[in-house]
């Protein structure tokens, strides 16, 4: 059965008096919490439900495989979406998998990061999602105000294309390894990253010795003929979007620039949501050579600025941020507008979500929605938004109800 017995007087120290993590990771209190948090929100997956019914024996046989060091990967499914504007490949991951890897970033790779993260560094952090984002370039807006009483001054919009397939490996490990010293969780980390890499058995010698500093773009990389993907070349860089551990790594890949934009530079509003960020001043000639210094930093970590999307906008104008759209008015006042787009794929969104979520878990799900986006829509908007959500409670939960009884 699953070995419950690893206390907080029992861990190992590693060799600088650090606390060592195997037995916390490996402990099975710590993956029973960590399949909690990895089945919300799909308990309707058969395959959850699966796991669940036998889940003692199954965290067991998990445990053990973690801790031989013999843990075997599931296959992934992979699906595309429409977020934020962009089209995204999205790799799906067994049960078992998520919760090998709850484990990992909510013990280990989590805590150990977030104190070396700005505090504008939003995403994949508790209290520090999209919202907390919109609201921080709020605040952002409104101090420069009050300090320069006027909204004479220029946002600059920074954008990185294909962000998640172009995390070079090594370059990630390095950062990991400045602040995880356990060899274990170092060890475990690696075999997920690896299994990232792309078979690039179809290029060339010359495509493949320059492949690592070009623009790699997976959704073009899965219209190559499988049959000449053999397993005898490999690309390390690109990670699955979708995997916790590629979240975790997201927030953490760019921090060169974000030291170097907030501490080199002294940008006092500037941040970052992923891959989105911004930053704040009243010299568009200062910003022009801030996003120099920038492109240098990105293209030694092989990532690149996308140069159509990253611009430079009067804070007097309208601009946009994380699918919202923003004015900084003479008077002080930030107007803001959600884009249309965003309620269209919320709507359709809401029209698939209804048929597999509980009615409490819709209930909750919409609430929590609409508080965070309230203030950005207009009355119509709102009003629309929930004529179909009673609609869609009415003709899925009421109606199904009253039928059966």
């Amino acid at each position: 059965m699953v070995n419950t017995k690893h206390d907080t007087h029992s861990y190992e120290s590693t060799s600088n008096g650090e606390r060592g993590y195997q037995r916390e990771i490996f402990d099975g209190n710590v993956l029973y919490e960590s399949f909690i948090r990895a089945k919300q929100g799909s308990d309707w997956k058969p395959q959850v439900q699966k796991f669940e019914m036998n889940y003692l024996f199954e965290l067991a046989d998990l445990q053990t495989e973690l801790v031989s060091g013999d843990y075997t990967f599931l296959p992934n499914t992979e699906f595309t979406i429409h977020e934020r504007g962009k089209v995204r490949r999205i790799t799906g991951e067994q049960i078992r998998d998520r919760v090998s890897k709850h484990a990992l970033c909510d013990e280990i790779l989590t805590p150990a990061v977030q104190k070396y993260l700005i505090y504008d560094n939003s995403a994949s952090q508790v209290g520090k999602g999209i919202d907390f984002a919109r609201k921080r370039l709020l605040t952002h807006l409104r101090k420069y105000y009050s300090q320069h009483k006027s909204n004479d001054g220029y946002i600059l919009l920074i954008d990185f294309s294909k962000y998640y397939d172009n995390i070079r490996h090594d370059r990630l490990m390095e950062q990991f390894e400045k602040y995880i010293h356990d060899p274990n969780a170092l060890n475990f980390l690696r075999k997920v990253v690896d299994r990232s890499k792309v078979d690039v058995s179809y290029m060339t010698d010359e495509e493949y010795a320059g492949c690592m500093d070009t623009l790699f773009n997976s959704l073009e990389y899965e219209q190559v003929d499988k049959t000449l993907r053999t397993g005898e070349r490999y690309m390390y860089k690109h990670l699955n979007i979708g995997d916790q551990v590629a979240q975790v790594a997201g927030i953490i890949y760019p921090i060169p620039i974000d030291n170097y934009v907030k501490i080199v530079r002294g940008v006092k509003f500037y941040g970052r949501y992923m891959d989105d960020s911004y930053a704040i001043h009243e010299s568009k000639e200062f910003l022009e050579d801030l996003l120099q210094g920038i492109i240098a930093i990105a293209n030694e970590l092989g990532i690149t600025v996308n140069t159509r999307k990253t611009r430079i906008c009067k804070l007097s104008s309208m601009w946009r941020f994380l699918q919202v759209q923003y004015s900084l008015t003479d008077t002080g006042r930030v107007i803001q507008k959600i884009n249309p787009k965003r309620l269209t794929a919320m709507r359709r969104k809401m029209k698939k979500l209804v048929y597999k979520l509980s009615e409490k878990e819709f209930v909750d799900w919409f609430n929590a929605w609409m508080c965070n986006h309230y203030k950005i829509m207009s009355k119509q908007q709102r009003e629309n938004m929930n004529t179909l959500y009673a609609q869609l409670k009415k003709e899925v939960y009421h109606d199904v109800h009253n039928h059966t009884g």
